[in-house]
């Protein structure tokens, strides 16, 4: 809950929101861009149905609006920026994407969603979608936007471990280029629904046998099928530990992933944006095959690319 003390500095000017497919994040913020408060759920748009959003949001930010006794520039709606998997077909209104070549952000193209609570007005950022070569992205194109507000065109390689991992190509401000790999489904899939799970499920982790899974994969991409069901064999005949494996099983999937985005990477310096765990990999796999890595904290490019998008609009 806000309280006078974390508003004392500024007033709730607009709500920025961060909704991916399995959560829900919402920053009260000032138009200087000062976060006042901050509250998060596990209502992402994967579990939630078409008359689900609104109550999901307001269950987080309804102690922010004016009744609840919180300064309001004007005591008017408040808008609301949202991005992320909220647009998707799936989720509370389909937002259309923008067509790349081009800009992470535009003037154009928001959706406006028409609320029940009148005290908000909401608004869903554009993804992007590639025809050539097709692919799709929700999200990483703000926290892109975010990079390019806060440190300008100085990089033209960008990489977003996750779930679904981009890897992107900017020039003079544009993505001109990206490719999804579903890396981290993989990996989730293959330890605790396949074969492999009964040799993988292990809390501990072996940095070596990462390190030359990751070296094997870049050197040997095709041979990816019949070295995942090699961990399987190694166990049954080599004894290969619990952990070995499953830092095995990571190394091989992360370095088929750089592998195949070797035109990305290749004579550049790659930014990655992403949550620490997961950087830390892509880091010490990157940085083993004399690739120099920058990394940025996907919460603070969120709110980065939200907050040049809120401006945007505040200066038609």
């Amino acid at each position: 809950m806000l309280t006078q003390t974390a508003i004392a500095d500024g007033y709730l000017d607009w709500i920025a929101v961060d909704w991916g497919t399995t959560h829900l994040r919402a920053y009260a913020m000032t138009s200087q861009q000062q976060v006042l408060a901050e509250a998060k759920s596990a209502d992402g748009m994967g579990g939630l149905a078409a008359d689900e959003f609104e109550p999901a949001l307001l269950r987080l930010i309804s102690e922010w609006l004016p009744e609840h006794g919180l300064n309001v520039v004007e005591q008017g709606q408040v808008p609301v920026l949202a991005c992320g998997m909220v647009g998707a077909r799936q989720g509370w209104k389909e937002a259309e994407y923008q067509i790349v070549p081009c800009s992470p952000q535009s003037r154009d193209g928001l959706t406006k969603v028409i609320t029940n609570d009148k005290r908000i007005e909401l608004q869903i950022l554009p993804g992007l979608c590639q025809l050539n070569e097709a692919d799709v992205m929700r999200g990483e194109e703000t926290q892109i936007a975010g990079l390019l507000a806060t440190k300008s065109n100085a990089f033209s390689c960008v990489c977003l471990p996750g779930t679904h991992s981009k890897w992107v190509q900017l020039n003079q401000g544009e993505i001109t280029e990206f490719s999804t790999y579903m890396t981290g489904e993989m990996f989730a899939l293959m330890s605790e629904h396949s074969i492999l799970r009964h040799g993988v499920n292990s809390p501990e982790w072996d940095d070596t046998a990462f390190l030359a899974a990751v070296n094997h994969a870049v050197n040997s991409p095709q041979l990816l099928l019949n070295d995942l069901f090699r961990i399987r064999a190694k166990g049954l005949l080599e004894a290969m530990s619990a952990n070995t494996a499953r830092a095995h099983l990571s190394g091989l999937l992360i370095g088929s992933e750089i592998a195949g985005a070797k035109h990305y990477w290749q004579s550049q310096r790659v930014v990655l944006i992403g949550e620490d765990e997961l950087v830390a990999l892509y880091v010490a796999a990157l940085n083993h095959l004399g690739i120099d890595c920058e990394v940025f904290s996907p919460k603070a490019m969120t709110l980065a690319g939200l907050s040049n998008a809120y401006q945007a609009l505040q200066d038609r």
